[in-house]
């Protein structure tokens, strides 16, 4: 079993949302990534979301495309992000990391060899942007196989036909896309927040965190009146863009401040 149901179990426990945190790995360079990286859960990061760069990156926005620049420029491969990730485990055995990209590096690098060797690294989850439920089983079983989640998005243009094909092929967690675009852009309302939570609450018992749009902490408290985790991506990772780990970490706390009060 994964790290993300104990992880989720516990927020359920302690009756308030997660804090997922994206990051690029590698963004801007290997050694500050990995700083930022391993600082993430004592700044507040209850699941880290660490990005695998490609360089066609349809679903995310302007920051993170450029986060996916800097750290191909800066040297990043997918062997070095499972790297990344076994060198976070030296030192964090508990916090789950789920892997975020797309299907070309991974289908290139043999789909059961990856699930092998992210297993051995200590990755919990996938989301795997342009893969949808249909085609998903040459990669979905073998991560099974290996204790790995795949993790799906819906979005508010997942109708109530299309809906159960994701619910039913998703472990982990269900991954909302909040707004209708990329990453990092226009942000939704909390009222739409809520009704879309409720929605897939009614048809699945997966936790719901959303994502996409979510720029500011009070952003971040809005989203976890409702849903199980907020996740916060673009923003973030225009604070690594200056490369201050210190700064990073800090902008995350303010972040994970907001979301442990927000049903208080």
């Amino acid at each position: 079993m994964s790290r993300l149901a104990p992880r989720f179990a516990k927020l359920k426990a302690e009756n308030r949302a997660g804090l997922v945190v994206f990051v690029t790995a590698g963004d801007p360079g290997r050694d500050v990534s990995q700083a930022i990286l391993n600082g993430l859960p004592k700044a507040g990061a209850d699941i880290i979301e660490l990005g695998m760069p490609f360089t066609d990156a349809m679903a995310d926005g302007p920051a993170i495309q450029e986060g996916s620049k800097r750290a191909l420029a800066a040297g990043m491969t997918l062997p070095g992000v499972l790297e990344m990730v076994a060198a976070f485990r030296q030192s964090d055995a508990e916090t789950p990391i789920v892997l975020m990209g797309y299907y070309n590096p991974v289908y290139i690098y043999g789909v059961e060899r990856f699930a092998q060797d992210a297993a051995k690294a200590g990755v919990d989850g996938m989301i795997v942007v342009d893969l949808p439920p249909e085609e998903a089983d040459e990669l979905l079983v073998p991560l099974s196989r290996c204790g790995i989640d795949f993790i799906f998005l819906t979005a508010p243009t997942t109708d109530d036909a299309r809906l159960p094909v994701v619910l039913n092929k998703a472990s982990g967690f269900v991954y909302y896309v909040s707004i209708t675009g990329v990453t990092g852009t226009v942000s939704a309302s909390e009222a739409a927040v809520g009704a879309a939570v409720g929605r897939l609450k009614a048809q699945t018992s997966l936790p719901i965190a959303v994502g996409f749009g979510i720029k500011t902490p009070l952003q971040a408290v809005a989203v976890a009146r409702h849903a199980d985790a907020a996740v916060v991506g673009s923003a973030v990772v225009e604070m690594v863009a200056t490369g201050d780990v210190a700064k990073v970490h800090q902008f995350v706390a303010e972040l994970a401040d907001g979301v442990r009060e927000a049903r208080k």
